[in-house]
């Protein structure tokens, strides 16, 4: 076994002073541990040391370190221009160009030059811990180490068993990580492994709905921002990563699980990738990043209220705050078990569309327009405190027409549910609306990826809200929104639609009707 990674003289290696290795030199430096840093460009690490320094500076300069903290993380930064020079250190992180070829190269050349006991760590995103490994006289000496970009603000850290990693490999990458003051968590080498994993649900589902034509991208976002709480929506965390990013790693993933439709890219991605609209890197992407360009304003909410409106008992609970808010607005609510010839009607579909939940009642399709439940009423599932918009006026209200909504009752619909303050999105005729299909795809990838043993399920949640910013992790998320709902929601679009990608994981089904946690693991 190496030298105990919590030891004062811990020395490490880094390999390829890129923005990764830069990142993982900060942290290790600040950790007390000694760095050796190589390049295979020449000056290329000496340079490294010296924007690392910088940073270290910029920290000083704000009062996040001390003085002597700079010094001392400085100090522990050296550069060396020969492979030979690392074979003092206890672990080798490599962080060099993303090309399976080039890895395995360069780990057969270290293995020349480390003592026997040292460890191989590849901060690989996208390749197979366990193909780097398969070729070193030593693979269960081989680890993955995968940390995110900026490394000294993205606190997560992804250990990943290869299928001939050695126990004690792994847990000294889990220790190395945590003294490095991130938080550490076990994978088994899968594609993706846990973060990029379960980074599928957000954004390709989002791209389903647009290529739909459900609704414009604006208000997915919008929605997502604003009744299911997330940062930011799909389409702009699309445009901050780069579609020449994004793209590639959805057709990765995709193709290394050999088409599994949970994963299945979009056209629209493609599309506009080969037309170089990526998004803020080149100035335009689904938003237009230009000087001269305006942010469009969200239409103002109509102001004329249907005569009276008549809401469906489907689910009691969401019925009786749906009349509170409609009296609230002054407008009479019908109680007969069918509405009148001029009511409008309000459904409340869970995974199901506005068509449907009007032809199994008997409804006008002229008349009838459907809301979101789960998400955008103050007593919606999601719901615990203060809104997700945080405009203290309630979460965004998503509507639902059918084909043949006539615009006046959508208007007035739109009109009752803004009447107290409330933004309200009004989108054509899907299954599960938005908000339902996102997150319910989002919680089904996080259980597959527990039912596979990727990783222990608090880990899986602790790695998606660290590593993608999502505001509970998909475990917790189906906990909050209820597992039977997230099931039904699936259930219903795969019904619907027959596209096996909603088709629900046996971890999920299993945990609805038990009534326990997703988050619970089996003994």
């Amino acid at each position: 076994m190496p030298a105990d990674i919590h030891s004062a003289g811990l020395c490490i290696g880094i390999v390829g002073t890129g923005a990764m290795g830069r990142g993982i030199a900060q942290i290790a430096a600040q950790a007390s541990i000694r760095v050796l840093m190589f390049d295979a460009l020449h000056g290329a690490a000496a340079n490294a040391r010296e924007t690392v320094i910088g940073t270290l500076a910029k920290l000083a300069e704000k009062g996040k370190i001390s003085a002597e903290g700079l010094a001392a993380a400085s100090a522990k930064l050296e550069v060396v221009t020969r492979l030979e020079d690392l074979a003092s250190a206890s672990a080798i992180i490599e962080a060099i160009v993303e090309n399976l070829d080039v890895k395995k190269a360069l780990f057969q050349q270290l293995e020349d030059i480390i003592g026997a006991d040292c460890i191989l760590a590849t901060n690989t995103s996208s390749l197979s811990v366990t193909s780097i490994a398969a070729t070193c006289k030593r693979p269960e000496r081989v680890g993955g180490f995968h940390f995110f970009n900026p490394v000294p603000l993205m606190k997560i850290v992804e250990v990943v068993d290869g299928l001939l990693t050695a126990p004690w490999v792994s847990d000294a990458l889990l220790a190395l990580g945590q003294r490095m003051g991130h938080t550490a968590v076990r994978a088994k080498d899968t594609p993706g492994f846990i973060v990029n994993h379960a980074g599928r649900g957000f954004v390709t589902e989002a791209l389903r709905i647009l290529g739909e034509g459900v609704a414009d991208f604006r208000d997915v976002d919008r929605i997502m921002r604003e009744a299911a709480g997330f940062r930011m929506g799909p389409f702009e965390l699309l445009d901050l990563t780069g579609l020449d990013v994004s793209h590639p790693v959805m057709e990765s993933i995709y193709n290394q699980y050999y088409q599994e439709p949970r994963y299945r890219p979009s056209p629209i991605a493609a599309q506009r990738l080969a037309g170089g609209m990526l998004g803020r890197k080149t100035g335009r992407g689904f938003y237009d990043y230009g000087k001269d360009a305006a942010t469009p304003s969200e239409a103002v909410a109509p102001t004329t209220l249907p005569l009276s409106v008549w809401v469906s008992q489907t689910h009691p609970e969401w019925a009786d705050v749906l009349r509170e808010i409609a009296a609230a607005a002054g407008i009479p609510v019908e109680t007969d078990y069918l509405p009148g010839d001029n009511a409008l009607c309000i459904v409340t579909p869970l995974g199901g569309d506005t068509t449907t939940s009007c032809v199994e009642q008997g409804l006008d399709p002229r008349r009838t327009v459907a809301i979101d439940c789960l998400f955008g009423i103050q007593t919606g599932a999601l719901r615990t405190g203060d809104s997700a918009s945080g405009d203290g006026k309630g979460p965004r209200r998503t509507l639902m027409t059918t084909p043949l909504t006539t615009p006046a009752m959508r208007d007035a619909a739109h009109a009752m549910f803004a009447a107290d303050g409330s933004s309200v999105s009004v989108i054509r005729d899907s299954t599960g609306f938005v908000a339902q299909r996102i997150l319910a795809c989002i919680v089904n990838i996080g259980c597959d990826i527990a039912q596979q043993r990727v990783a222990r399920a608090a880990d899986i949640d602790r790695a998606v809200t660290l590593g993608l910013g999502y505001p509970k992790g998909p475990l917790a998320f189906g906990d909050a929104l209820g597992a039977r709902n997230i099931l039904h929601v699936l259930e219903t679009m795969l019904d619907c639609s027959g596209d096996p990608r909603y088709r629900p994981s046996p971890w999920l089904r299993r945990r609805a009707l038990l009534g326990v946690s997703l988050l619970t693991d089996e003994s």
